[in-house]
């Protein structure tokens, strides 16, 4: 063999090892785009749902009389729809869109980022590390995106024909609102006024975050390791091997996929769903009132005065029937992404 043959051998190793190093430039940029590509479509297989349920959530006057019941649910869905018409159902989701694209794709990135440092190889892995992994890499995309998801949240609670509605007006409104800046009126600082809510949103995704890749994780291993078959297409990955150097595995069938990602969502919201539900309000209490700061501890008072334990879970329902399909569809196109991008 020449030295030329055999230096062109080392170097298409070498780009072959960096291209599955998950600390890699290469390797980052493309689950990047695995993981906002996930979140996108996942967000827009719900995004009428979550404009309904943002409504309730928040006690919006036009749609209290319908919430909780199914009835309710359609009823909501069909004045949205006579008074908007199908625009109606998805507005805000262009902010959606701008805030779940970084939003997922930083989720990802960091989970699996901090899962390869707390967990270089399997046998490494343990449930609270992967717990731990979910919970730090949701608080990360959080904290790099939160300003959007209050824009979207605005834009969704604006209801009636001659509502601000765009996203130019909206960020001018709540840029305006002194609630924040009287909270910190010695710094005069009313970007504050973008991270209303900020703090239950943090701990809410402790839990959601968490609980939700755990327990995608270990529904994944008990298929993997059932006598069903539960795998396909193993042909996409014998012979490869992972950034620590074992064999990789054949991806789970996409009905599998799609089962195991939808319970892990349907836990995940079910343990973290009262601090949505107070996130909510906090949010678009500058619509009420632009004057007045309604901390955490308030706002969950008035939720219990106003409805007892149960105002903690008002939307729930409407919460499984998005978030399962979201998660589900998120999880299974983002493991779909990493094959076709040719990364573990």
């Amino acid at each position: 063999m020449s030295s030329i043959t055999k230096t062109t051998a080392a170097t298409e190793t070498f780009k072959k090892i960096r291209s599955h190093d998950k600390h890699s430039t290469s390797y980052i940029s493309r689950s990047f785009i695995a993981g906002g590509v996930a979140g996108s479509l996942a967000k827009t297989v719900i995004a009428p749902l979550d404009r309904v349920k943002i409504l309730f959530q928040t006690s919006s006057p036009q749609f209290q009389q319908y919430a909780g019941s199914w009835a309710g649910l359609v009823q909501a869905t069909q004045k949205i729809y006579n008074d908007n018409g199908p625009r109606g159902l998805f507005q805000g989701h262009s902010a959606t869109l701008i805030r779940i694209f970084p939003y997922a794709a930083i989720k990802f990135v960091a989970y699996e980022q901090i899962r390869h440092i707390l967990m270089p190889t399997r046998q490494d892995t343990t449930s609270f590390k992967v717990l731990a992994s979910g919970s730090l890499a949701g608080i990360t995309s959080v904290l790099c995106t939160y300003p959007l998801e209050l824009i979207r949240v605005r834009l969704a609670f604006e209801v009636g024909k001659d509502s601000p509605v765009g996203l130019r007006s909206i960020c001018q409104k709540i840029y305006h609102e002194s609630a924040a800046s009287l909270r910190y009126e010695y710094f005069h600082f009313p970007l504050m006024n973008f991270y209303r809510g900020l703090f239950p949103t943090i701990m809410g995704m402790i839990p959601y975050a968490g609980v939700s890749f755990w327990t995608h994780h270990i529904l994944t291993e008990f298929c993997r390791n059932s006598l069903f078959e539960h795998t396909t297409k193993p042909s996409l990955v014998i012979g490869k091997l992972d950034s620590s150097g074992q064999e990789m595995r054949p991806p789970l069938k996409a009905r599998i996929e799609l089962i195991v990602g939808g319970l892990a969502g349907a836990i995940a919201q079910t343990t973290s769903y009262p601090f949505e539900v107070i996130r909510r309000r906090m949010q678009v209490y500058g619509a009420y009132d632009p004057s007045k700061f309604v901390g955490i501890w308030q706002t969950a008072k008035t939720i219990w005065n106003t409805n007892g334990f149960k105002g903690f879970y008002v939307g729930l329902t409407i919460g499984y029937i998005k978030v399962i399909p979201m998660v589900a569809v998120s999880f299974t196109v983002y493991n779909r992404m990493k094959l076709l991008l040719n990364i573990e």
